[in-house]
C-alpha cells in the first residue's frame, strides 16, 4: 500500500488527523528532503524510518520500491510542502505501483495553487496550471500560447525570477491583464498583490521579494 500525504504549505497546523494516522502506521516514509519533513514529524511526535525520494534518485530506486510495497510493506510519500506529483516527485512510483497492482491512495489536503487561485479574485470555473515554467527552451513558446488563453492561468515562480516573469507576461499579455501574486501562504508574513500586471510589477520591482511565489492571471477576455 503506498499513500500520498499532503503536507502543510506553510502552516504546520495544516494537516489532516487522518495524515498524522497514516503517518504513524506506515513502514516507511518517504521524504523529498529528510530535514524539512523531519521539523513536522518531530512536530506531531511521529517516530518512523524515514528515506529519501526526490527528483534526483526516484528513477534509481522506484523499482527497489516497488519490490518492498509488494512484500507488503506500507509507505507514505511526503514532499517539503504541498501534495507530492504536484510539481515534487511521486509521479514515477504511482505510475509504477498501478502498473504492479500495489494499491495507491492519495490523501486530500494542501496544494499552493488552490488557496492563490481562490482569493485572487479571478475566475475560477475553469483554470489551467502550469506549475514552473520552462527556463529556456520553449519558454517563449509557451509564453505566446498562454497569451491566447480564456481561462484563468496559475503558475508557481521562484522568487528570484519573479520580476523578469512578470515582465515577460507584460510583454505578452499586455500591461492590462489582471494578476495576482501570493507569496507565503499561510504562514506570518502571507502577502497576496492584486492589480493589473503593471501594478503588480511595479509593486515587486521595488521590494525584495522572498519565499514561496503563485502567480495567477486572468484569461484572455
Amino acid at each position: 500500500m503506498l499513500y500520498i500525504v499532503p503536507s502543510p504549505i506553510g502552516n504546520l497546523a495544516d494537516i489532516s488527523f487522518r495524515a498524522i494516522e497514516v503517518l504513524k502506521q506506515v513502514d516507511l516514509i518517504l521524504a523529498e528532503d529528510t530535514r524539512t519533513s523531519s521539523v513536522l514529524l518531530k512536530h506531531y511526535q511521529i517516530q518512523k524510518p524515514v528515506t529519501p525520494h526526490h527528483q534526483h534518485n526516484e528513477h534509481k530506486i522506484v523499482r527497489h520500491l516497488v519490490e518492498q510495497l509488494l512484500s507488503g510493506k506500507t509507505m507514505a510519500v511526503l514532499t517539503d510542502a504541498g501534495t507530492p506529483g504536484i510539481s515534487d516527485p511521486a509521479f514515477l512510483l504511482i505510475r509504477e505501483c498501478i502498473k504492479n497492482n500495489v494499491k495507491v491512495e492519495c490523501l486530500p489536503g494542501a496544494t499552493a495553487f488552490v488557496p492563490a487561485l481562490v482569493n485572487s479574485g479571478l475566475p475560477m470555473n475553469r483554470f489551467c496550471f502550469e506549475g514552473f515554467l520552462p527556463l529556456k527552451k520553449g519558454r517563449q513558446t509557451l509564453f505566446k500560447k498562454l497569451a491566447l488563453e480564456e481561462r484563468t492561468i496559475i503558475f508557481y515562480e521562484s522568487p528570484m525570477r519573479l520580476v523578469k516573469t512578470l515582465q515577460e507576461c507584460i510583454d505578452c499579455f499586455g500591461p492590462d491583464r489582471p494578476c495576482s501574486v501570493s507569496r507565503e501562504l499561510t504562514k506570518l508574513f502571507e502577502e497576496n498583490v492584486r492589480g493589473s500586471l503593471q501594478e503588480v510589477y511595479d509593486h515587486f520591482k521595488v521590494k525584495g521579494v522572498k519565499g514561496e511565489i503563485v502567480v495567477v492571471i486572468g484569461g484572455l477576455p
